[in-house]
């Protein structure tokens, strides 16, 4: 995927200036999860993550717009989201912080595996049925404890112009727990509304790449939006999985997907190039909306 000409970009030192910030964050992170979470709570790691991922975003200057209210984890809570960039971890942890199920590719990052890894990541090996069942008993276990837990699960990044299928098998816990399900809609908008590249983080582009992009970018706008709930009960996990889909569709103004070939019923409203949309796949939006302030960077609340 090409880089995305329309936005702002900064300055070779201001980038230099990020990254070395970035560096120092991500080590403070690894020397806390290694020297301060053996001793401390569940609760207070939480905390922790979540000033943590606040710095991320403060470096990065990402501003998050949240739309609808915040998921308490009670009762027991899987938040339900489309998954566009490695940028929607740490947006998640920062607003709302939970256990988030990730593939296990994720582990063998340089670092950053370490660090999902410490802060309480469930890896699920893709592929492999006896792990799922592994999966749903511990994410079972992480709802009754009281915890939040989070699911990508379309299973891969999309560039934010489409939702993939849901893996229904995701969905099972929520049977077996009774826990109501809270969808989170991402999207990474440019100032006119239309989806600004540089936030994906697909197949085709490397983290270091994905990484360079991010930098550059003077301000980096997300859009969060929750939707009300999803009751479980009396459904199969495949009609969860489906009016997850349907919630995030809508809230994103994007095509529901076909489940049997995992693409959209209908293509984008606009389909892009290298010079960037040729329209607005968020045709509800008539410039930037601001729906509320955005999610502060430090943990002053």
């Amino acid at each position: 995927m090409p880089p995305d000409r329309h936005a702002r970009q900064t300055t070779a030192p201001t980038r230099a200036y990020r990254f070395a910030r970035l560096v120092v964050h991500i080590l403070y992170g690894c020397a806390t999860e290694a020297v301060v979470f053996p001793f401390v709570s569940r609760a207070r790691q939480t905390r922790i993550i979540k000033r943590w991922s606040r710095g991320i975003l403060n470096i990065l200057h990402v501003r998050v717009h949240i739309r609808g209210h915040v998921p308490s984890a009670h009762p027991p809570t899987i938040v339900v989201a489309n998954h566009v960039s490695w940028l929607d971890i740490w947006i998640l942890q920062a607003v709302c912080p939970l256990r988030l199920v990730a593939k296990s590719d994720i582990r063998r990052w340089p670092v950053i595996g370490w660090l999902a890894a410490r802060a309480g990541t469930i890896f699920i090996e893709r592929g492999k049925r006896h792990d799922t069942a592994r999966i749903n008993r511990t994410i079972m276990q992480t709802l009754e404890g009281g915890e939040r837990v989070g699911i990508f699960p379309e299973g891969t990044t999309s560039d934010g112009t489409q939702i993939r299928a849901f893996h229904a098998s995701l969905f099972q816990p929520a049977l077996g727990a009774g826990a109501r399900l809270i969808t989170a809609a991402l999207r990474y908008p440019r100032p006119d509304g239309s989806p600004n590249l540089d936030a994906s983080y697909t197949d085709d582009r490397s983290l270091l790449e994905s990484v360079r992009l991010i930098l550059r970018s003077r301000t980096l706008h997300a859009d969060l939006i929750f939707g009300t709930g999803i009751e479980v009960s009396g459904k199969t996990r495949r009609d969860l999985a489906r009016e997850c889909e349907e919630a995030i569709s809508a809230a994103l103004g994007l095509p529901v997907p076909d489940r049997k070939s995992g693409k959209s019923f209908d293509p984008p409203s606009a389909a892009l190039s290298d010079d960037g949309p040729k329209g607005n796949p968020y045709p509800e939006q008539k410039g930037y909306p601001k729906p509320a302030d955005p999610v502060p960077t430090s943990d002053r609340k």
